[in-house]
């Protein structure tokens, strides 16, 4: 679990070296800044807002509004500030992290490389590449395709088509955090102060918009699919490649570009059978992160006490309390179910698909085994895909899981044969659990529930009624044949 509140990232802080400090932070995903409950950098209009990220206002949102404004930015503050009060939406302004999602493409990754648009070349290629990709994985596992096409995106049309996904996934862990901030405030309190905590809905709606929005252009430009963090929040039956990402990740590694697209169509591929093929599987995982959000709690005491001792002229009161921890959440019981839920069904739809491909691959391309360990190296090094994840929801994925998730699906390859193995994902309670990762070789040579009785057993008792309706047919027609 992050240890930043709410699992929002901090603002990074400003570096000791210069431009070189500026990149690392920008490629570690943000810095080791002063605490902040919220965790929202500098918001959209960087002279507006006490100067942007690292300035005098990026470590608290208030100070956007009590200080730190340089006179002549008096006039963009109050634009940018008219916006963020005319949201009327949800707990995120999503409009806001569209467009905070494209600007943030659009100035390019850490890497220096650009978004281009997509050519005719790059989208049959990808078409190519995924249909290959099928055919070799009828082999590997019995879940039939799932790509119904094959596509081609931008950075920029990766963001337009995830941000649905990434809104289910956030919006209630947003709105958790909003409805508890609300909560502190006596009823004869909120009578009064409606049009103040109206305000700070929508303001707090365009701090989670822009955070989001920066999270989200910097995965743009590192994920290669539309499933790189084993969440499918691209739309169903449409596998989809980044042509600009693949070649950045391919660059250094000494095999052809072609081999390397493959080995990402087939995860891609296989990522698309099993959530196309598993309907209860996406429900599952993003129900974990909506368990997540239910279980955060708040300091309501600390914060009944900031409020009714704020003293408008003293804004330094406030923003010391808050950066007292104010808002850390509590490890409540029901938090780490969640998480452990999702973390354990995460590692489980990540292990799968990496034995599938590896099993799919390995007889066919000859650069199989290091693109593999290439791709487990990225993930255990963490990095933007993951760190992102852990920003907006609060979950940090740990590799080992992952490889040990991975090895249990081999074994239980081995053990049982493909058809076994798949066979496992018809109900989330046949699954292997957090403590059958520990233990797989318990889990594989474990007795096997014989399901056929009590498919044969219900299939009897759902035909008795019928036999019933017939036999007192049956009876009916011989009395009035009697008559």
């Amino acid at each position: 679990m992050s240890d930043t509140p709410f699992g929002f990232g901090l603002p990074p802080e400003e570096p000791d070296d210069g431009d070189e400090g500026k990149k690392k932070d920008q490629q570690s995903g943000g810095g080791q800044g002063p605490a902040n409950p919220f965790g929202f950098g500098g918001l959209p209009g960087a002279g507006g807002f006490g100067g942007g990220p690292g300035g005098p206002g990026a470590d608290n949102p208030f100070a956007a509004m009590f200080g730190s404004l340089n006179p002549t930015d008096l006039g963009a503050a109050f634009q940018q500030l008219g916006q963020m009060l005319s949201y009327e939406g949800g707990p995120v302004n999503w409009d806001m992290a569209k467009q905070i999602a494209r600007q943030t493409v659009s100035q390019g990754s850490p890497d220096g490389t650009k978004d281009t648009s997509v050519g005719p070349a790059e989208r049959r290629a990808v078409e190519e590449a995924v249909r290959l990709a099928d055919l070799w994985l009828d082999d590997a596992t019995s879940l039939p395709s799932g790509a119904g096409s094959a596509v081609a995106w931008s950075r920029a049309e990766w963001v337009e088509a995830t941000l649905p996904a990434w809104k289910e996934l956030v919006d209630p862990v947003a709105e958790r955090v909003g409805s508890a901030m609300g909560d502190v405030l006596p009823e004869e309190m909120q009578a009064m102060a409606g049009p103040l905590i109206g305000m700070m809905r929508s303001m707090g709606g365009a701090m989670f918009g822009t955070q989001i929005g920066q999270a989200v252009g910097v995965l743009a430009g590192e994920v290669v699919g539309s499933s790189d963090i084993g969440l499918p929040l691209g739309p169903a039956g449409k596998a989809a490649l980044l042509p600009v990402n693949i070649e950045t990740f391919g660059k250094d590694l000494s095999v052809p570009q072609e081999e390397v697209r493959l080995y990402l169509a087939l995860r891609e591929a296989a990522h698309q059978r099993l959530f196309a093929h598993v309907p209860w599987l996406r429900s599952h995982l993003f129900g974990a992160v909506d368990g997540y959000a239910r279980g955060i709690k708040v300091d309501t005491a600390k914060l009944e006490d900031v409020v009714g001792q704020f003293d408008p002229q003293n804004p330094e009161q406030l923003q010391e309390a808050l950066q007292q921890g104010m808002f850390q959440p509590e490890d409540t019981p029901e938090q780490k179910a969640a998480l452990a839920r999702l973390e354990t069904a995460l590692a489980l739809v990540e292990g799968w698909v990496d034995a599938v491909v590896h099993a799919a691959a390995k007889p066919r391309l000859s650069s199989a085994d290091a693109l593999r360990e290439t791709l487990r190296r990225r993930r255990a090094s963490g990095g933007p895909a993951e760190q992102t994840f852990a920003t907006l929801i609060g979950l940090e994925l740990r590799p080992r899981r992952l490889r040990d998730a991975s090895r249990l699906w081999a074994s239980l390859t081995d053990a049982r044969g493909v058809d076994g193995r798949d066979a496992l994902w018809h109900h989330p309670d046949m699954l292997p659990t957090a403590s059958d990762l520990d233990d797989p070789d318990g889990f594989v040579h474990r007795e096997q529930i014989d399901f056929s009785e009590l498919d044969k057993m219900l299939g009897e008792a759902a035909d008795k009624p019928d036999l019933r309706k017939k036999d007192e047919g049956e009876d009916k027609s011989k009395g009035d044949d009697a008559e």
